[in-house]
This record gives C-alpha cells, structure tokens and sequence, in this order.
C-alpha cells in the first residue's frame, strides 16, 4: 500500500473505529453488542493462538531457568563437589583395603618361606619399555635392589629384576616368552623347566618323560646357584593339562600361575635368601573337595495304602480257600470223569 493523503486518513478512521468499538464493548458488558464478533474470532484464532502459546512456553521457561540460574547453579556445583569428594574417599577406601589384603598376603608367603623381601609398588607395565611381558617398580638401587633378584607377591611368583635404576626397576613377568625358571612338581620332586606364554599357561617340561603326573599337581621354583635369580619354593602354579608321554626324553605340563599378571599392584622383591630350601610349604592349603550329596528316599505307607493291602490279601486268601474248597466257596462241580470211571469198572465186573 503506497504512502499517500487517502492511506493516511484510511487508517486514521480505522483506529478511531478500533477505539469506538473498544469503548461500546467495555461499557456492555456481558451485553456487548460486538460478543458475537468476539466468539467468532475466538473460534477463528483460538487453534492459531494455542499453538504459538505452545511455541512459545519452552522459551519462557528457559528464560525463568536462566533467570534463576546462578542459585541453581552454585546448589548444584556444591553437590557435584560433595560427590566427587565422597567417591574419591570410598574409591580410595576400598584400594586401600585391597593393598592391605595383598600386603598382607605377601607378608605371610615371606614368613612361610623365610625370605627376606622389600615391598613395592607398580607403577608403569611394558608397554614403555618394549612390547614384553614387563612392569616397572617404585624401588631401585637406593634401596638395595640388584639385577637377577626374584620377584612375588602374595599369590606366587611374579618374575625377577632385569634393569636397575636408582629409584624404579624393571621386572620381567613369568608370563613372557624370554622368562625361564626351574620347577620341582610337589611331592614326587620332579623337576623342569617353565616357560612363559604371553596369556596362556605356562609351558612346563619335565626332565623325566615316564614321570607320573595329573591334573591338579603344583608346582614351585626349584632355585638358582647362589639364589640369584630364583629362591626355591616360591609357588608357581597348578598343572592344567599334561601331553601324552610319547616315549619321550621329556614330558609336557601345561601349568596355570597362581599370579593373575594383568592385576598387580603390590609386590615384593626378595633381597635376603632362606637358610633353608621351604619345600613346600609356602604352597596354598589345598581346596577341600566337595562332598556329593546323598538322597535318601524312606517310603511310609499311608493308613489306607495299608488296608487296601490288607483287603488285597484277603482277597488272595479267599483265592486259596477256593483251591481248597473252603466252606465260604461254592460247591464244587461233581467230577464227570471219575464217575464215567466208576461206570465203566461196573459194567466190566
């Protein structure tokens, strides 16, 4: 619509309109001349209406939300820090209770065994060191660790030291393929030799291949010249399978480590040697074997199962009077053949 003299008086008409119409409706009332405009508008508009007002309520709402924001925000933040602070306790409570377990573990095989041992802790695996079966220790050369010393936790065997350096060390898991120890089997004293296997269990062979072993037997280190690097009677692990014989010169154990590789936290490097070879006595209490139930079924006869039995055997005593011709049976048939007999015997007289 362009600007001109006649637009601007047309609409100065219809505000004056607007106003006129505004002015008759307030004074009517309910009796407002223009109610029915209204209803038919609100009837035209209503939909229109509630659907913008739908629109436009989750912004109002945002904008109460922003408006109270800053308490909001501060509440919540307060307790995201409580949470944390209490997670960070509880999760740092139950390591500590974990440490302690295993501490306490290694504390008993170092007793067992007399061997005199300085705690450690992991602190890096070998992924920094090369792509081998390796940790790195928090104690080293300042605290009188040496190359070659043999390494356990409370399970078993761990590894030894192979690099020293004056606060951290390198140890080399029983788990790689470059680790090999001798064994004696519990018992029958047979010795071997262990080899790592990565994830697998570890390859044993035995130096007698007529040696008689199952599933179940155990095994510990043999021990080194001068204990250095392997201490005897550290537990190393429980055979798991055993290769046919063959005829062999030696014989093939397949044996599961004690020492879950892949969870190691405290351990402890052996710095003093026993007096005496532990044989086997640092080896785990052996599982009790769990005993098989037993079921034992015990039938009472019931009041009535015992008087239909009763009946049945009465039943089978009539049977016999039958036989015998007892007084309660009826009359026996007359027997034809004897008489045919007897008339016979008769005639021939």
């Amino acid at each position: 619509m362009r600007d001109t003299k006649e637009s601007r008086l047309l609409l100065v008409l219809l505000i004056a309109v607007a106003f006129a119409l505004i002015t008759v409706d307030i004074r009517g009332g309910q009796d407002s001349p223009v109610d029915g405009a209204r209803q038919a508008a609100a009837a035209v508009f209503g939909p229109i209406e509630d659907g913008v007002s739908s629109a436009v309520d989750p912004v109002g709402n945002a904008v109460s939300a922003v408006r109270d924001s800053g308490e909001r925000h501060d509440r919540l933040a307060r307790l995201e820090k409580e949470n944390a602070a209490l997670k960070a306790k509880l999760g740092s409570d139950d390591r500590n209770r974990s440490r302690l377990a295993q501490l306490d573990k290694m504390l008993k095989i170092a007793g067992e065994g007399q061997y005199g041992i300085k705690g450690a802790e992991v602190i890096g695996i070998g992924a920094a060191q090369g792509f081998s079966w390796t940790i790195t220790i928090d104690i080293g050369a300042n605290d009188g660790i040496k190359r070659d010393m043999t390494v356990l936790n409370g399970d078993g065997l761990v590894g030894r030291v192979t690099t020293v350096g004056p606060d951290t060390s390198t140890v080399l898991l029983a788990s790689d393929p470059d680790f090999t120890v001798g064994t004696r089997m519990e018992g029958s004293d047979e010795l071997g030799f262990a080899s790592g296997q990565g994830d697998r269990p570890l390859r044993v062979e035995l130096l007698n291949g007529k040696a008689e072993v199952k599933k179940g037997d155990r095994l510990v280190t043999f021990g080194s010249e001068a204990d250095r690097p392997f201490v005897p009677g550290v537990p190393v692990g429980v055979v798991s399978r055993v290769d046919p014989s063959g005829g062999g010169l030696t014989r093939t154990l397949y044996v599961t480590p004690y020492v879950s590789f892949s969870k190691l936290d405290i351990i402890g490097v052996v710095v003093q040697a026993p007096k005496k070879d532990p044989r086997d006595e640092v080896l785990p209490a052996k599982p009790k074997p769990t005993p098989t139930p037993t079921v034992t079924v015990t039938v009472t006869p019931s009041a009535n199962a015992g008087d239909g039995f009763g009946r049945q055997q009465s039943d089978t005593t009539g049977q016999s009077d039958t036989t015998g011709q007892s007084d309660a049976s009826p009359p026996p048939r007359p027997d034809t053949t004897d008489q045919a007999q007897t008339d016979t015997t008769d005639q021939q007289q």
